[in-house]
């Protein structure tokens, strides 16, 4: 017998959906566009997944004000491009982040994607963002920050990013595991102005 907290936890699950044309899956997009629900798609696998909740978007803001902070100190000419939706019909893959940053000016697409994992399954994340041609993928789980960076057999895991080489990422990490937001601000600012 299903329990009610196992029917909930499931309420976090995707639902994928298997077998569909580009074509196909831009018309179920264009019926499926609403609010609280986020949509991704590689090989013919649609993924239909709430947005998750207020963990979710604590950690999310969390990690935009630190990296905000970072390159606005360092003086990184940078555009914070949100959640915005990347997507290659010849590459079959459509894929939405929690955060992404372009580098630089005039870039085409992000030079960085973070993703806040707060639910398991789905499609694979790597494999989309490698036909998107991201240069890094950041990964939050668990309290843990996992860096991912594009080389020319794919992503592999790094220690330290290649987009920000000097960023300390322990510190960043523990900032982020601050429970305190302000706290977790000013001591992020502090380390990184004496650096």
């Amino acid at each position: 017998m299903t329990t009610t907290l196992e029917k909930l936890e499931r309420l976090d699950e995707p639902i994928l959906i298997d077998g569909l044309t580009w074509r196909e899956f831009k018309v179920v997009e264009q019926l499926l566009d609403s609010p609280g629900i986020r949509l991704s798609f590689l090989d013919g696998v649609l993924e239909i997944r709430r947005i998750p909740g207020r963990k979710y978007q604590t950690v999310k803001e969390r990690i935009s004000t630190l990296v905000n902070l970072y390159l606005e100190d360092a003086g990184i000419d940078f555009t914070p491009t949100g959640s915005v939706t990347l997507e290659s019909e010849a590459g079959k893959v459509k894929r939405e982040a929690a955060l992404s940053y372009e580098l630089g000016s005039n870039r085409e697409c992000p030079d960085l994607v973070v993703e806040v994992v707060v639910t398991s399954g789905g499609i694979n994340k790597l494999e989309a963002y490698k036909r998107l041609q991201i240069s890094e993928v950041w990964f939050w789980e668990n309290g843990r920050l996992r860096l991912y960076s594009l080389g020319a057999d794919g992503y592999a895991e790094v220690d330290r990013s290649f987009v920000l080489p000097d960023l300390d990422i322990v510190l960043f990490s523990r900032c982020i595991n601050i429970e305190n937001h302000l706290q977790a601000m000013r001591e992020f600012r502090e380390a990184i102005q004496s650096a």
